[in-house]
Parts: C-alpha cells; structure tokens; sequence
C-alpha cells in the first residue's frame, strides 16, 4: 500500500475520531482549531515524508542526512506554530498544546513506520 493511501486512512480515521469526540463533548476536549491542526500535520507529515524518500532515492548514502533534516523542519514548523498561537491567542493554551502534540505524536509515529517499511525489505536484501 502507498504512502498516500496510508496516510489519507489514519487521516480518515483521526477525522472521524475528532468528529465523535466533538459530537459527545462539544469543544471541552478538543480545541476549535483541530481541523486546522490535522491540516498542518498531513502536509507536514507528507512534506517530510517525500523529502526523506527523495533523498534516498538520489543517495541512499546520506539518507540519515536527509531524514534528520526532514525532522528537523518538522520541529521546527511544530514549534512555530504553537509560538504563534501563544502570542496572537489569549485563551485555552493547555486544551491547544494536548491536541497539538497528540497529534504530533501520532503524525511522527505513523511517518516512522512507514519509513522503516519501506526500509526493512532493503535492509535485508544486504544481509
């Protein structure tokens, strides 16, 4: 299965996940701007994802090169963005910062196993 099939399945599953858990609770657990938070996290996840795949691609030599690079934008975006929210919004900092990093988590963990899969039958092809 691609990437891209992958990553709109546990996209698709998150959604419906957000959308029952708006439905039962309201916004007490899930901040207004999760939608926006998905959004960033599958570009960010599919972003770094091609990156660390083209990098491969060109020269499988350097592909620690480019997957620490791809991670580094990553942390760096993440970190952007909850800094802005900080400064430019005056409410529910800690409901944001728990939805936001739940999501990364899940994001960061789903991008590792598809990398080390993709990975794992060209790491036994060597041995």
């Amino acid at each position: 299965m691609s990437f891209t099939r992958k990553l709109l399945i546990i996209t698709a599953v998150i959604s419906l996940l957000i959308g029952l858990l708006i439905y039962t609770t309201g916004f007490k657990v899930v901040h207004p701007f999760i939608w926006y938070m998905l959004l960033f996290f599958v570009f960010v996840t599919a972003f770094t994802f091609f990156i660390t795949k083209k990098g491969y691609e060109e020269d499988e030599g350097n592909f620690q090169l480019y997957y620490f690079g791809s991670m580094a934008f990553r942390v760096i975006m993440c970190l952007a963005v909850v800094f802005l929210y900080v400064i430019f919004v005056d409410e529910r900092h800690l409901q944001f910062a728990f939805n936001f990093f739940a999501l990364y988590f899940i994001f960061t963990g789903f991008e590792i196993y598809c990398i080390l899969t993709n990975l794992r039958p060209i790491s036994k092809k060597q041995l």
